[in-house]
């Protein structure tokens, strides 16, 4: 029998049941097209996050607090001093500035109009820079408002719109927790964030000014300093860390209560993290696989048992094993392929909406990889009946009711 004869063959069976072969079709399908779309969806997240990472720039480090050990690291804190003994330090000649941070959230009032800020940052004139933000108009953060811990706010554009939609915002007054702040400054729209959180959601304020209506007077959330260029961060990080040692005198053999990270060591750090989510979604994806494998299994067997008769007949006729497995494993084989192909295309259209806030992108090695996986499960899953069928001997298929 020649392929295309065999194919002929294949073809007709999987044809002449309808029904079962498009429920088997459906199953690889969502399979093939959950584990294009899951990959897609982890891959697009890692993505975001590393923008987001990487828009702190490469010369901005970020201290924050760290459980130490020891008898005076366990409770130290960052604090404001912390900031001064970097900034006035003679030993941080790579460090060009140094911010501190606290945050909060807040329901910012405006003539009616409601918003829950996501994000309240307090800190100085050099938080902006140090984070990659631009103003689009107004000012930012002076020297002097921070130094008369002056409630005056920078607002993202998504404050802006959400609650002065077309009005101009500058000049006017919010409340913002119990206290009145004036809007100075509107930023420039920032494509950094991730899925979860939205970079432009944020108002920033003077450190003074937010601790002192808002978030209290308890510890620092970090520190951000900037080395002095790209190339310095090493030896600004080295730098202080000697400096934060000495504040909190940390002993040797003791943990030092904070830790000082740059973009590096956190894109490092996010990069395993979401290659293991994007790992274990697929392999939530792959089990709908597993499952339509089954599936082509139960067909199969089914297929064989209602083709009994037709395969004593061509055995008896001289067909030989080879050619009945072969037409059983094509058969299932092309109903995996099948699946596989129209799942892609179901992946490519989905692509286009977004999952959990991220745009799905595609993976072209994911879809090389669920297509060749159809396959081997067609073979897989499709080896045991079409063996079961090719050791048929001919004098009991022909008698089989």
């Amino acid at each position: 029998m020649g392929l295309r004869e065999l194919l002929r063959f294949a073809a007709a069976g999987v044809i002449a049941n309808k029904l079962r072969s498009s429920l088997t079709v459906l199953g690889v399908l969502i399979g093939v097209a959950s584990v294009i779309l899951l990959v897609g969806v982890g891959t697009a997240s890692q993505q975001s996050v590393q923008e987001s990472i990487e828009s702190l720039g490469s010369g901005t480090l970020t201290v924050s607090a760290s459980g130490g050990s020891g008898t005076q690291t366990e409770i130290a804190e960052l604090d404001l001093g912390a900031v001064e003994a970097i900034d006035r330090s003679e030993l941080t000649p790579d460090v060009a500035g140094v911010s501190p941070v606290v945050n909060g959230t807040a329901t910012a009032v405006w003539q009616g109009a409601e918003y829950e800020i996501a994000s309240v940052v307090g800190s100085d004139e050099d938080y902006l820079d140090a984070s990659n933000y631009e103003v689009s108009e107004g000012t930012g953060i002076l020297a002097e408002d921070v130094a008369e811990d002056r409630r005056v706010l920078v607002i993202g554009s998504t404050v802006a719109d959400e609650l002065f939609g077309g009005d101009d915002a500058l000049g006017q007054q919010v409340n913002l927790g119990a206290a009145v702040y004036t809007v100075v400054g509107v930023l420039a729209e920032s494509d950094s964030g991730t899925g979860f959180s939205d970079a432009n959601d944020i108002a920033v304020a003077p450190v003074g000014a937010v601790r002192d209506t808002l978030t209290g007077y308890g510890a620092l959330s970090q520190i951000l300093v900037q080395a002095a260029d790209s190339d310095a961060v090493d030896a600004a990080s080295a730098e202080v860390s000697a400096v934060l040692d000495d504040y909190y005198a940390v002993a040797d053999g003791d943990t030092a209560p904070y830790q000082v990270q740059n973009a590096s060591d956190l894109l490092e750090t996010q990069e395993d993290t979401a290659e293991t989510f994007t790992l274990l979604l697929g392999a939530v994806a792959a089990i709908s696989l597993l499952v339509g494998g089954i599936g082509i299994t139960n067909i199969m067997l089914v297929s064989v048992t209602e083709r009994t008769r037709e395969i004593g007949i061509r055995k008896a006729l001289g067909a030989p094993r080879r050619v009945i497995l072969t037409q059983f494993l094509a058969e299932a084989t092309a109903l995996s392929l099948t699946g596989g192909g129209l799942g892609v295309a179901l992946a490519y259209l989905l692509s286009n909406f977004s999952f959990a806030g991220y745009e799905t992108v595609i993976v072209p090695s994911s879809v090389g990889l669920a297509l060749g996986v159809s396959v081997a499960i067609g073979l897989f899953f499709g080896g045991y009946p079409a063996s079961r069928a090719a050791k048929l001997r001919p004098i009991d298929a022909l008698r089989y009711e």
